[in-house]
Order: C-alpha cells, then sequence, then structure tokens
C-alpha cells in the first residue's frame, strides 16, 4: 500500500500540523498578538501544507513528490520564523517543522511506486 512507503512522512506531517496549529492559537493568546502576524499567518500556511502532503502520501499521489516538496519549503519558512520568537510554544513549533522539512525533502526524493505504474496505464488509452 502507498501510504506505507510514506509512512515516516505522514508521521512528521501529522505531528507538524498539530505544533503549527497549537504555536497558532497559544500567539492569539500573547500580549503582543501584531508581532507574532506572519508567525500565525505561516502556522496556517504550514499546517495546510502537511494535511495536503498526508493526503497525497496516503493515495500515493503521482504528484506526491512535488507536493512533499513544497511541504518542505513551507515548513522550512515557518520553522525559521518560529525560532525567532522566545515563547515555548514556537520553539516547538520550530523543531517540529525543521523535523517535517527533512522528512518531506526525503519523501520527496522517493519514486511514487503505486501512482507511476497507474499513470502509466491511463495514459495508454
Amino acid at each position: 500500500m502507498a501510504h506505507q512507503q510514506y509512512s515516516s512522512g505522514v508521521e512528521a506531517c501529522v505531528h507538524c500540523a498539530i505544533a503549527c496549529r497549537h504555536c497558532s492559537a497559544a500567539c492569539l493568546k500573547e500580549p503582543d498578538v501584531k508581532s507574532l502576524a506572519r508567525c500565525i499567518g505561516l502556522n496556517a500556511d504550514c499546517a495546510y501544507a502537511c494535511d495536503f502532503a498526508v493526503d497525497a502520501m496516503a493515495r500515493g499521489s503521482e504528484q506526491v513528490q512535488a507536493i512533499c516538496a513544497l511541504c518542505a519549503d513551507l515548513c522550512e519558512t515557518c520553522g525559521d520564523e518560529c525560532a525567532k520568537h522566545p515563547m515555548n510554544h514556537c520553539r516547538q513549533c520550530a523543531d517540529a517543522c525543521r523535523r517535517c522539512a527533512d522528512e518531506c525533502r526525503r519523501m520527496a526524493q522517493q519514486p511514487a511506486k503505486a501512482a507511476a505504474k497507474g499513470a502509466g496505464a491511463s495514459r495508454a488509452h
């Protein structure tokens, strides 16, 4: 099954999406929310990208490499922003984002076995 090939990527993305959503919610409770606007926005982008990547990996999408590469880039950007802030929730999010970026880059380099077979067959008709 395709999702087994990507199990470590799925796990990293799920963990990262949760960390980003927690960070975003915690940032909204900080005294100077305005200074955290970029962090909050990137948290949302990163969480959605992680959700998208999980879905692609679970389905064995033929676009999994491109989606995981995009997710890695967004996770890296979010992690860099979160690392600028001293709050524990931002530090934890930065760590989760960096781990996810590394794992998604690995997933982006794996061939999509299940999708590749199906794509060739559907183009033949």
